[in-house]
C-alpha cells in the first residue's frame, strides 16, 4: 500500500505542523504505536530524521509529526534506545511493532544479545510484533545482513528492513511503514500490552514453581504435580493448553526444529555421507536433534545421553552448580553453606530433556524416518512408543505403522515338554504376548520406569528414569505417551521369563491422562499401579476401585507401605516399597507375574490397537492405505501357500530356468572336443531357456507389483514398497525360524564330527541332511530383493530375444527406470545373484545407464565389504552410513548389493567425487564346511568386489589368524590379480568381536601376527597366480599399523536383550573417519566405468586365467580415443613436414639449395611441435580421464618425440638423395647451359636464314635437318645409356646359378610364383627326408665341425654345398611320399610362408642400398640377390624334416626378382634420364622448334623470352599444384573421410566392410596373407573413388584453389621482377634472377640461360606479353585432370598409406587377425585385436586328418582343448595356456569371449567351397561349420563390424 498525506476536506487548511500538535494535545488513538528499542549508535538522531527528530529517552507515547507529514497518520514512537528497564517501557494502550535498530557490522551480536534481553523482559510471545531494522552509512552496503541473522532461529525474513542511519530517506521510511502494516494484519491487527506482558511473566513464574515443586519431592519425567482433573485433552483449550503449546513452540525452536513439524524430517536428509557424528561434549543445543538422530542411525544408545556444550550463560546445566562470588567471613560462609534459600537464578534455562529431545525428533519426521528411528531404537533395546499424544491437537496416536518393520527373534521353554526350547521369529505387530502395563496415580518419590528396567533387563535403562545420564526436572512432551517394551527370553536357564511379555509404562499421572489409562487397563494382561497410600480419602480410589472389581490381576504397588508381596483376593496383590531395596520388589514383582501368567490370561497384540476407538492410527492415512491396499492385492495370492512354493510358482524367471542357464553360461568356457559345435548347441539351449522365460514371465504377481510400480505417486509407492517388504517378511518369518533352528542343530552336529578328525558315513549323512536344510532354507527365503530379480530376468530375457512387447502391463522396457529411480532414491540394488552365483549383466547395465541418465555420469567412490558368514559386515555399513542391508537372522545378504549414498555438502568440498557406492557381500564360507564348488564361488566373490571397489573393507570375525586363514588367502589372491590387471585398490583390515580392545600391546601383537599371516598367504598365492612377490606390501599399499582396526563386541551382553556396545558405536566413527581420510585421496570413477568394470571383471571371472583374461573395456575405449588423437597430432607434424620438404625440394632442383641441415628442419618444425606437446599436456590432464591416461602418457609424449625426429631424419634422408642425384648430373648440368645456348642461337639463325624464304609447311622438315644435325654434333663422343631387360636378366641369373631353362621357362611361365606367399599350401613343393638323408646330414655336420677345426672357418666347403645341393634337388619322391605330403601340418605351412616373407623381406632391403639411381642398374646385382634366397633356402631346409624341391628356388627367386622389379625399373629410368645427354636433348627440340618459329615470324626478343618463360611455367606450375593439391587432398581425407579419420581399429573395419562388398576371396587370401598389402590397395582404392566419382567435386575445388595460388603468386612473382628492374635499371638476368628469387619454394624452373636475349629494355612489355602466354596455360590448368597427379612426385594415396599403415601389423598366431594398435612397436603392452576368427581362415586342422579347425581363438583359449606348435611336436599346449608356447605367442592378448563377429561367421559359409580349394581340407567331421551361422546374411556381417569394432 502507499502512505499519502489524508485531508479532511471538512476541516479547515492549517499547517501540518500545527496539524500534528493539535493531534499530539487532544486525545487521539494513534493508528500504529511503535517502540524503538537497541543500540544508541545504530541511529543518527536529527531535524532531518524522520523516524526520530529527537534525542529524548522517554517513557511517553509521542506521536511523530513528521511522519504525520510524510503519510498522514497519527503515528506514536516510543524511544527506548539504550533502556534496559522494563518499568520505563509505557505499555497501558499496547505496542504494534518492536523496531530493534541494530547497526551494520555489529548486527549479529547486537540482534542475539538485544533479542535474548528482549525475549527475558517481555516474554517469548513479543516476537510476533519484532521487526528487526538493520542501519548503515550512506555509502555502505549490507547485503550479508541477512544470511548472517538467517542463522539466529528467533529471526523472520520478511520482517527485515535496512536504511541509512540519518533516516532521511521518505522511501525507505516508507517501505518500513508498509512491512510494519503487513507484520500487524498478520497479528490480527493486535498490539502488545502490559497484561500480555504480565501473563507471560506469570506463566514464566508458574513453570518455575511447579519445577522446583516437583524437584522438592523428587519426582522425574513421569512424576508431576498431583491436581484435579478439570478436563481431558478433547476439551476446550484453556490457559494451561496454550502455555503447554508455547512450551513445546520454544522446545521446538531450541532444538532448530520450528519448521519441522509441517516440513517433516525424511530418510532422504540423513541418507548422506557426512562427518563422523561429533563428540557428545561438541554439540550444541541447536545441533542436539540432529545428532540425536545420527547417533540413533548409528546403533549408539547414548544417543539418549547427548551432553550440551555451554554456549550462554542463560542455559543451566544439572552438571555444573552455580559458584558464590561472596567474599564475607568464615563464619557467614558457613551460614551460607547451610543456608537452603540459595537464590539460585530461576530464569536461567535447564537444558532440553533427552526425552523431550526425543519425542520431538519423532513428532518432526515423516512416517519413513520414524519407521527407522524406532527400528533402530528398538535394536538398541528401548523402549517405544505405543500412544503419543498429537502435540498440537492432543489427539491420542498409536504410531502402528512405525513399529511394523520390526521383526524379533526369541526362544520360549516349554517346561511342561521337558524343557523344550523353541525358536520363534516374527514382526513384533504380530506377536500375540501377555501385557503388563504399568500406571502412577499420584505423585511419589519413587522411580516407577527404573523397576520396570530391573524387570527387564537391570543392567540396561529400557525405559528412561530420573537417574539416567542428562535427566532434568522439567520436560515437555512426555506426558501421556504410554511406552512399550518386550522381553525376550534367550532359552536360558536364568531367563527372567520363559515367553516374551510385552512391558507397557504410561508416563505421567495416569490421574490427568483418563483416556490413555483406560485404553492400557483394557488391553493389559497384568496391572501393576504406582500409588503414594491407599487412604480412601485419595482421589485415585475411584480407578483402584474399577481394578480390583475387574477380573483382570492386579498389583498395586504402595510407597508408604513396608511389607512384601499380599495376595488380598486371587489374583489382587498388594505389594510395600517403604524402606525395601529396589532387587527385592523386582524379584518379588517377577514371582507375581509368572505366577498370574501361568493361569489363563488375556493376551496382546499390537494391530488390535487400529480397532480402539478414540484413537487416531497412523497407517489409517489414506497415503499410506493405499500403498497398503496395492500390496495386499499382490499379498492375496501367495495366501495359504506353501512359502518354499511361492517362487516357483511367481518367479518362475528366476528359479530353475536362471539357475540352468547360469550353469550353460559357465560350461561355455570349459568346451571340450567339437568346441564350436558344443558351443552352438549351448548357445542354442541359452536361447531357449530365454524364450521359456519369456513365456512365463506374465504372472499375476509381476503383473500386479510393476504395474504398482509403474502407476503409483513417489510417496504411495514408497508406502507400496514398505508394505510389501514388510508383509512379505511376516509371511515367511515362522517358517524361517524353524528352518533355521534345524539348520543350526545339524550344523552343530557337523562341526562336532569334524573335529573328531575321521571320516564316517555318519559325517556324509549328516552333511548331506545340511545341504538338504540348505535348500529348504533357500526356497522358504523370500524377500522384496527377489522380486527384484524377477524383474531382472524378465528384462533380460526379454532383450536377448529384442521382443517388445505392446502391452502396457508388461513392459519390460521400463523395469530399469523404475530399479533406477529406487536405486538413486538409496533402495539397495541386487549385483549379484547370491543364489545362481552369477551376476546379470544386462539388467546391471541398463539399471545403471538409467542411473546415469537420470543423475548424469556422476563420480563414486566404490566401498566394498568381505567377510566370513555372520560376521556383522551388513550391521557395520548400516551402523556407518544408515543403510538398510539386511541384517536380520535367516536373511542374511546372498550374493552381493549395492547402494548408492550421496556425499553431503558439509564435506563435498574435501573428495573428488559426488557419491559413496557401497558393495555389501554375502560371506565367505567357514573352512570346515567348504567344498571346492563353495571355495571357488568364495574367490569369484572375492575377486569380483575386490576389483570392484576403490577399496575394500576386509571384515574378519575374532583376533585369531589362524582362524581366518582361508579368508585371507582369497582376500590375498584378490588382490594380487587386481595388482597384475593393473587396478589397484586400497583395503583395511577390521577385526569385529576383539576383546580388551585397548591394551595396545595386545593390539600390536594381533598386527603382528596378521602381518605374518598375510606375507604367508601371499607366498602362497604368488605360487598359484605364478608372481614373484614375497609381502603383501608388495601386492598393495599396506600399512599394519594404520590399516588395521579393532572392533569391541556388537552386543552389551548376550542377545535378545543385549544392547549394542557403544564402544562398537565409537570404532564404527573411527573407521568412518579413516575411510573418509582414505577416499579423500582418491578421484573416485565414474558410473559408466563402474558400469563397464562390472562387465570386465565378471567376463574374466568366467574364465579360470583370471589375469590373462580380464579386459577392461573403459580403459581400452579411452586407449582408442588417445589413439585416434595421437593420429591428428602425427598427422599435423607429418604434414607440416610435407610443405617443408616441398619447399626445399624445389629449392634443390632450382640450384638454391645444395646441403641440409638437420638443425634447420627442427627449427621450422618447432612452431609445430611447440604447439603439439602443448596439445597433449592438455589431452593428458583431461580430469575426466586423467587417472586412467596417467599410464600411457610418458610413451606417448616419446612416441610423438621420436616421430618427429624420424620425419626430420626421413626428409632430410630424401632430400640429400635430390642433392646427391643432382651432384651425380652435375656433368650433364654443366653442359646443358652451353647445349641451350647453341640450340638458341642455331634456331635464331635458321629462323633468320628462312624468314620469308619458306613456306610454313616446310619449316618442320627444315628445322628437322637442323636439328638433327646438331644433336650429332652436340653429342658427338658421348655414349647413351641402354634401357635394362629385366625379364630377360632374371632367367640368364637363374641359369648362371645351374637351374634348366625348362625349369626356369616353366615356372615363368605358370605365373605361380606372383602369388608364392598367398598359396594356401606348400605341399608341391616339398619331399620328405629319407632317414639315409638325415643320417648323411649328421655325418656331414661332423665332418663340418672337423673341417673347420683344422680351417678355422664356418661351414662346409662350397664345392661339397653345391654338390649336396644338387643332390637334394635330383632325388626322386615316391608316389607314396607326395602323397604324404598332403599331411604336412598347417604350421609346418605356416613356417615356410614366414620364411618366403623373410626372404622378400631382407631382398628389398638388400637391393634398395644399391646407387641405382646414381648409377645405374648392374647385372651383378641380380646374381647377389638370387645367390642370396639360394643360399637361405639352404639353411633353412637344412633345419627341417624335409627337403625343398628346386621349383621352390627359382618360384621365390622370380618371386624376389619381381617384388623388386619396379624400384629397379624407376630407379634406372631416374639415373637415365637425369644422365643421358641424348635423352636430355630430345627432350628440349619441341621447346628449340617453337623458339624457331616465334623467330621465323619475326617475334622480338622479349616475346620470345616470354614465350619461353610460359612453357617452362606451364611444366613447373602444374607440378606445384598437383604436389600441393596431393597434400591437401590427403589431409581433407584423413579429416572427413571415415575409413581414415580415426584410428588403426577404424581402417581396419573400413578393410573388411570393403571386402564383403566385393565378396572377392582373392582379395581376402591377399588381406589374410598380407594385411598391409590389402590396406594399402584399400587406401589406393578409397582415393580413387573419392577423387574421381564419390567427392570429385570437392577434389577439383582443392585442385583450383591451388591453381589460383599459382597464378597469383607468378603474377606477384612477374610484378616485383619488372618493378625492381625499372628501380635498379638492370637487364634480362636481373630480371630473370629476382622472377625465380620470388618462385625458389614454390615452381621448378629449368635455367634459361639470357645470353641471346640480353637485348630486351621493355620490360613492361615482358610482362605483358607473359601475363598473356599465361592466360592459356590458367585456363588449361583450370580444365586439369586429376588423373595427371600420378605423373608426379607426391600421391595423395601414398601420403596417406605412409600415415595410416605405419602401425602394428603382428598377426594373431592362430587366427590371422591382425594387431590393432596404433602404435607400431607398442611394447610392453600385449598384441590384441577386439574380435579373432575362426582358426580355419589361416588354413588350422586338425592332425593327421583333413578336418578344417573351426574353433575360434577366443573360444579355445577358454576351453579344455590343446594344440601342437608344430608339425612334429608331440608336446602339446593346453589353449588356456598359450602364452607359454613361445615368444610368438607370449605376447598376444586374446581374452575369452562367447561372442562372435559374425563378419567371419559368414565369411566362412560363403567362401567354403573356395577355402577347402586353396588349403586343400574339408570342413567336415569336427571342422563342421554350425548350421546356426549359416543363418548370417552379408548385411548382418557388414552390420557386425559397426557393433563390435566402434572406436
Amino acid at each position: 500500500m502507499e502512505f499519502d498525506p489524508v485531508e479532511d476536506p471538512h476541516e479547515p487548511q492549517h499547517s501540518v505542523t500545527k496539524s500534528a500538535s493539535a493531534a499530539s494535545n487532544n486525545t487521539v488513538i494513534p493508528e500504529l504505536t511503535l517502540l524503538l528499542t537497541g543500540d544508541r549508535n545504530s541511529i543518527e538522531i536529527g531535524t532531518k530524521n524522520i523516524l526520530l527528530d529527537h534525542d529524548d529517552q522517554t517513557n511517553v507515547e509521542q506521536f511523530s509529526a513528521k511522519l504525520y507529514d510524510l503519510c498522514g497518520r497519527h503515528i506514536s514512537v516510543i524511544n527506548m534506545l539504550g533502556l534496559p528497564n522494563i518499568d520505563r517501557v509505557p505499555l497501558n494502550q499496547g505496542i504494534h511493532a518492536f523496531l530493534l535498530l541494530v547497526p551494520y557490522g555489529q548486527h549479529n551480536s547486537h540482534y542475539k544479545s538485544r533479542v535474548q534481553w528482549l525475549e527475558k523482559t517481555f516474554g517469548r510471545g513479543f516476537l510476533s510484533y519484532l521487526m528487526t531494522v538493520v542501519t548503515h552509512e550512506s555509502n555502505e552496503k549490507c547485503e550479508g545482513a541477512l544470511a548472517d541473522l538467517k542463522a539466529n532461529s528467533s529471526f523472520a525474513e520478511k520482517r527485515y528492513h535496512t536504511c541509512t542511519r540519518t533516516m532521511t530517506d521518505e522511501k525507505e521510511i516508507v517501505s518500513l511503514l508498509e512491512k510494519i502494516d503487513v507484520m500487524v494484519s498478520e497479528n490480527n491487527d493486535q498490539s502488545y500490552s502490559r497484561l500480555t506482558c504480565v501473563q507471560n511473566k506469570d506463566q514464566k513464574e508458574h513453570l518455575d514453581h511447579n519445577s522446583y515443586k516437583e524437584e522438592s519431592v523428587g519426582t522425574e519425567e513421569e512424576i508431576e504435580v498431583s491436581t484435579e482433573v478439570t478436563s481431558g485433552p478433547s476439551e476446550t483449550k484453556g490457559k494451561g493448553t496454550v502455555d503447554v503449546e508455547k512450551e513445546i513452540e520454544t522446545l521446538l525452536s531450541r532444538l532448530h526444529l520450528q519448521d519441522k513439524l509441517q516440513q517433516k524430517l525424511s530418510p532422504a536428509d540423513f541418507l548422506k555421507i557426512g562427518p563422523p557424528v561429533k563428540p557428545s561434549n561438541d554439540t550444541c543445543e541447536q545441533e542436539l536433534a540432529y545428532t540425536f538422530l545420527q547417533k540413533l542411525l548409528a546403533l549408539d544408545y547414548r544417543a539418549r545421553h547427548i551432553l550440551v556444550k555451554q554456549e550462554s550463560p542463560e542455559v543451566s546445566h544439572p552438571q555444573s552448580a552455580p559458584v558464590s562470588d561472596s567474599t564475607d567471613t568464615d563464619d557467614s560462609d558457613s551460614d551460607e553453606f547451610f543456608n537452603t534459600d540459595e537464590d539460585s537464578d530461576q530464569s536461567k534455562q535447564t537444558h532440553a530433556h533427552p526425552m523431550d529431545v526425543q519425542m520431538a525428533v519423532f513428532h518432526c519426521s515423516d512416517s519413513f524416518l520414524k519407521q527407522d528411528m524406532i527400528k533402530k531404537l528398538s535394536q538398541c533395546q528401548y523402549a517405544l512408543p505405543l500412544l503419543v499424544p498429537d502435540p498440537v491437537t492432543m489427539d491420542i496416536e498409536c504410531p502402528l505403522w512405525t513399529l511394523r518393520q520390526i521383526i524379533k527373534t526369541w526362544k520360549v521353554t516349554e517346561i511342561k515338554d521337558k524343557d523344550t526350547i523353541t525358536m520363534k521369529s516374527m514382526p513384533i505387530c504380530k506377536a500375540e504376548t501377555p501385557m503388563v502395563s504399568f500406571f502412577r496415580l499420584g505423585s511419589l518419590s519413587q522411580s516407577k520406569s527404573h523397576l520396570m528396567n530391573s524387570l527387564i533387563n537391570d543392567t540396561h535403562s529400557t525405559f528412561f528414569h530420573r537417574n539416567c545420564k542428562g535427566s532434568t526436572k522439567s520436560r515437555h512432551l512426555m506426558d501421556g505417551v504410554a511406552e512399550i517394551a518386550w522381553y525376550f527370553p534367550a532359552g536360558n536357564p536364568n531367563d527372567s521369563f520363559t515367553d516374551c511379555i510385552a512391558f507397557c509404562n504410561l508416563h505421567g499421572d495416569a490421574l490427568t491422562t483418563e483416556k490413555q489409562r483406560e485404553i492400557l487397563i483394557n488391553k493389559s494382561s497384568v496391572n501393576v499401579v504406582f500409588v503414594p497410600t491407599l487412604t480412601r480419602t485419595q482421589k485415585n480410589t475411584a480407578v483402584l476401585s474399577a481394578l480390583h472389581k475387574s477380573t483382570k490381576p492386579l498389583i498395586i504397588l504402595v510407597a508408604d507401605k513396608d511389607c512384601g508381596g499380599v495376595e488380598k483376593k486371587p489374583g489382587k496383590y498388594i505389594v510395600g516399597l517403604k524402606e525395601r531395596s529396589q532387587s527385592d520388589v523386582a524379584e518379588e514383582l517377577k514371582m507375581i507375574i509368572k505366577k498370574t501368567l501361568s493361569g489363563p490370561h488375556t493376551s496382546f497384540q499390537l494391530e488390535s490397537m487400529s480397532k480402539v476407538s478414540g484413537v487416531r492410527v497412523d497407517e489409517d492415512d489414506p497415503v499410506c492405505q493405499k500403498g497398503k491396499s496395492a500390496a495386499m492385492k499382490i499379498l492375496n495370492l501367495l495366501q495359504g501357500m506353501d512359502i518354499s512354493k511361492i517362487k516357483d510358482n511367481f518367479l518362475p524367471c528366476q528359479g530353475n530356468l536362471w539357475h540352468e542357464w547360469c550353469r550353460i553360461k559357465k560350461e561355455l568356457y570349459h568346451l571340450q572336443g567339437n568346441i564350436e559345435k558344443e558351443k552352438s548347441q549351448k548357445e542354442q539351449a541359452l536361447t531357449q531357456i530365454r524364450q521359456e522365460q519369456c513365456s512365463v514371465s506374465h504372472t499375476e504377481l509381476m503383473k500386479s507389483f510393476t504395474e504398482s510400480l509403474l502407476s503409483l505417486p513417489s510417496t504411495d509407492k514408497e508406502y507400496f514398497l514398505k508394505w510389501m517388504q514388510i508383509l512379505i517378511d511376516a509371511l515367511s518369518t515362522d517358517d524361517l525360524a524353524s528352518i533355521l533352528q534345524r539348520y543350526d542343530e545339524k550344523w552343530s552336529e557337523v562341526l562336532a564330527l569334524k573335529r573328531k578328525h575321521e571320516k564316517s558315513p555318519l559325517l556324509d549323512s549328516k552333511q548331506n541332511e545340511l545341504e538338504q536344510i540348505s535348500k529348504e532354507l533357500q526356497s522358504a527365503t523370500f524377500g522384496l530383493e527377489h522380486i527384484f530379480r524377477e524383474m531382472g530376468q524378465i528384462y533380460e530375457a526379454h532383450k536377448s530375444q529384442k521382443k517388445q512387447t505392446h502391452n502396457r502391463q508388461t513392459d519390460w522396457s521400463k523395469y530399469p527406470e523404475l530399479a533406477a529411480d529406487l536405486m538413486i532414491s538409496g533402495h539397495p540394488m541386487e549385483l549379484m545373484d547370491g543364489d545362481a552365483g552369477y551376476a546379470p549383466l544386462t539388467w546391471i547395465s541398463s539399471v545403471l545407464e538409467e542411473v546415469i541418465r537420470k543423475l548424469g555420469d556422476q563420480t563414486v567412490f566404490v566401498l566394498s565389504v568381505l567377510g566370513v558368514q555372520s560376521s556383522g559386515k551388513s550391521t557395520m555399513l548400516n551402523a556407518m552410513f544408515g543403510l538398510q542391508f539386511a541384517v536380520s537372522a535367516g536373511r542374511c545378504t546372498k550374493g552381493a548389493f549395492m547402494q548408492l549414498i550421496k556425499v553431503s555438502e558439509e564435506i563435498r568440498n574435501d573428495l573428488k567425487f559426488d557419491y559413496f557406492l557401497v558393495v555389501d557381500t554375502e560371506g565367505l564360507r567357514a573352512l570346515e564346511l567348504a567344498s571346492n564348488t563353495t571355495t571357488h564361488h568364495d574367490n569369484e566373490l572375492s575377486t569380483f568386489v575386490v576389483g570392484l571397489g576403490n577399496m575394500t573393507l576386509i571384515n574378519i570375525f575374532g583376533e585369531n589368524p589362524a582362524e581366518m586363514q582361508d579368508v585371507l588367502q582369497i582376500v590375498v589372491q584378490a588382490f594380487m590379480r587386481m595388482k597384475k590387471v593393473k587396478l589397484s585398490p586400497s583395503c583395511v583390515f577390521v577385526h569385529q568381536n576383539v576383546s580388551d580392545i585397548g591394551a595396545a600391546e595386545k593390539n600390536m601383537d594381533g598386527k603382528r601376527r596378521l602381518q605374518e599371516k598375510l606375507d604367508d598367504m601371499t607366498q602362497l598365492a604368488a605360487k598359484e597366480e605364478q608372481c614373484d612377490v614375497k609381502c603383501f606390501s608388495d601386492v598393495i599399499a599396506f600399512d599394519v599399523q594404520k590399516d588395521v582396526k579393532y572392533f569391541s563386541h556388537l552386543w552389551q551382553g548376550s542377545p535378545p536383550m543385549a544392547p549394542p556396545n557403544p564402544r562398537y558405536s565409537e570404532n564404527v566413527q573411527e573407521l568412518k573417519h579413516i575411510i573418509l581420510s582414505k577416499a579423500s585421496q582418491s578421484s573416485g570413477i565414474t558410473l559408466s566405468y563402474f558400469k563397464s568394470k562390472i562387465q570386465d571383471l565378471w567376463n574374466a571371472l568366467m574364465n579360470e586365467q583370471f589375469v590373462f583374461s580380464f579386459k577392461n573395456t573403459l580403459e581400452i575405449a579411452v586407449y582408442r580415443k588417445l589413439e585416434v588423437q595421437y593420429a591428428t597430432w602425427t598427422w599435423t607434424l607429418r604434414s607440416n613436414m610435407l610443405t617443408i620438404e616441398n619447399q626445399l625440394y624445389t629449392r634443390i632442383e632450382n640450384g638454391k639449395l645444395d646441403r641440409v641441415e638437420n638443425s634447420y628442419l627442427f627449427t621450422e618444425m618447432s612452431k609445430t611441435f611447440e604447439k603439439i606437446k602443448k596439445d597433449m599436456n592438455l589431452y593428458f590432464e583431461d580430469k575426466r580421464d586423467k587417472d586412467m591416461l596417467v599410464q600411457w602418457r610418458g610413451r606417448f609424449e616419446q612416441k610423438i618425440k621420436e616421430f618427429h625426429e624420424e620425419q626430420v631424419k626421413g626428409v632430410k634422408k630424401t632430400l640429400d638423395e635430390v642433392i646427391q642425384q643432382k651432384k651425380a648430373c652435375k656433368e650433364l648440368d654443366d653442359k646443358k647451359t652451353d647445349f641451350e645456348n647453341k640450340l638458341l642461337q642455331k634456331s635464331k639463325e635458321l629462323a633468320h636464314r628462312l624468314k620469308d624464304k619458306a613456306k610454313e609447311e616446310e619449316l618442320k622438315s627444315q628445322f628437322n635437318t637442323v636439328w638433327g644435325e646438331l644433336v650429332r654434333e652436340l653429342s658427338a663422343g658421348i655414349k647413351p645409356i641402354e634401357d635394362i631387360n629385366l625379364e630377360e636378366d632374371h632367367k640368364r641369373v637363374l641359369n648362371e646359378l645351374g637351374f634348366e631353362w625348362g625349369l626356369i621357362k616353366g615356372c615363368k611361365d605358370s605365373n605361380r610364383y606372383q602369388v608364392l606367399s598367398k598359396l594356401g599350401h606348400y605341399s608341391d613343393y616339398v619331399n620328405q627326408k629319407t632317414q639315409r638323408d638325415l643320417s648323411e646330414e649328421r655325418h656331414q655336420s661332423h665332418e663340418s665341425k672337423k673341417e673347420n677345426k683344422y680351417t678355422g672357418k664356418q661351414g662346409t666347403n662350397v664345392f661339397k654345398r653345391a654338390f649336396n645341393y644338387f643332390k637334394q634337388k635330383i632325388t626322386i619322391v615316391p608316389t607314396t611320399q607326395q602323397k604324404g605330403n598332403r599331411d604336412f601340418s598347417h604350421e609346418q605351412h605356416e613356417q615356410i610362408r614366414s620364411f618366403i616373407s623373410q626372404v622378400e623381406q631382407q631382398s628389398l632391403e638388400e637391393i634398395q642400398t644399391k646407387p641405382v639411381a646414381t648409377r645405374g642398374c648392374r647385372s651383378t646385382y641380380l646374381l647377389e640377390m638370387a645367390q642370396n634366397v639360394q643360399t637361405k633356402v639352404t639353411d633353412f631346409e637344412s633345419q627341417k624334416p624335409y627337403t625343398l624341391r628346386k621349383e621352390f628356388t627359382v618360384d621365390l627367386s622370380l618371386y624376389v626378382f619381381d617384388r623388386a622389379g619396379r624400384w629397379l625399373s624407376q630407379s634406372h629410368e631416374t639415373y637415365r634420364k637425369n644422365n643421358d645427354a641424348l635423352t636430355y636433348l630430345e627432350s628440349k627440340k619441341d621447346q628449340c622448334y617453337s623458339i624457331f618459329r616465334s623467330f621465323w615470324k619475326g617475334n622480338s626478343s622479349a616475346v620470345v623470352f616470354g614465350e619461353m618463360i610460359c612453357e617452362n611455367l606451364k611444366v613447373s606450375a602444374v607440378q606445384a599444384v598437383c604436389n600441393k593439391t596431393a597434400i591437401d587432398l590427403a589431409g581433407e581425407m584423413r579429416c572427413s573421410f571415415p575409413a581414415f579419420s580415426g584410428n588403426r581399429l577404424n581402417l581396419e573395419k573400413h578393410v573388411l566392410k570393403s571386402l564383403a562388398e566385393k565378396e572377392d576371396f582373392k582379395s581376402f587370401i591377399t588381406y589374410i596373407r598380407d594385411p598391409r598389402s590389402q590396406a594399402e590397395n584399400f587406401i589406393k582404392d578409397e582415393v580413387h573413388k573419392y577423387m574421381f566419382r564419390e567427392q570429385s567435386h570437392k577434389a577439383q575445388n582443392i585442385l583450383k584453389k591451388n591453381v589460383d595460388d599459382i597464378s597469383e603468386l607468378v603474377s606477384q612473382a612477374l610484378f616485383t621482377a619488372t618493378q625492381e628492374v625499372k628501380t635498379q635499371k638492370g637487364g634480362t638476368d636481373m630480371w630473370m634472377a629476382q622472377f625465380s628469387s620470388v618462385l625458389k619454394d614454390k615452381l621448378t624452373l629449368d635455367t634459361i640461360s639470357c645470353q641471346n636475349f640480353r637485348d630486351i629494355n621493355n620490360f613492361d612489355f615482358l610482362k605483358e606479353e607473359i601475363e598473356k602466354g599465361l592466360v592459356p596455360i590458367k585456363t588449361e590448368m583450370s580444365r586439369l585432370s586429376l588423373d595427371k597427379m600420378k605423373d608426379f612426385r607426391l600421391q595423395p594415396d601414398q601420403i596417406l598409406i605412409d600415415q595410416l599403415c605405419r602401425c602394428c601389423w603382428v598377426t594373431c598366431p592362430f587366427c590371422g587377425a591382425v594387431c590393432t594398435n596404433t602404435l607400431e612397436d607398442h611394447s610392453p603392452d600385449d598384441h590384441n585385436v577386439p574380435f579373432h576368427r575362426s582358426a580355419s581362415v589361416k588354413g588350422w586342422h586338425y592332425r593327421n586328418t583333413v578336418e578344417m579347425s573351426v574353433n575360434f581363438c577366443t573360444t579355445n583359449v577358454s576351453s579344455d582343448n590343446s594344440f601342437y606348435l608344430d608339425g612334429v611336436s608331440e608336446v602339446s599346449v593346453p589353449f588356456k595356456q598359450y602364452r607359454t608356447a613361445g615368444p610368438r605367442f607370449a605376447n598376444w592378448r586374446i581374452t575369452p569371449d562367447e561372442s562372435k563377429l559374425t563378419y567371419w561367421t559368414w565369411f566362412l559359409c560363403r567362401f567354403q567351397q573356395e577355402l577347402e580349394n586353396y588349403y586343400g581340407r574339408k570342413f567336415k567331421g569336427r571342422g563342421k561349420i554350425p548350421s546356426q551361422w549359416r543363418t548370417h546374411t552379408k548385411q548382418q556381417a557388414i552390420e557386425s563390424l559397426d557393433e563390435s569394432y566402434s572406436e
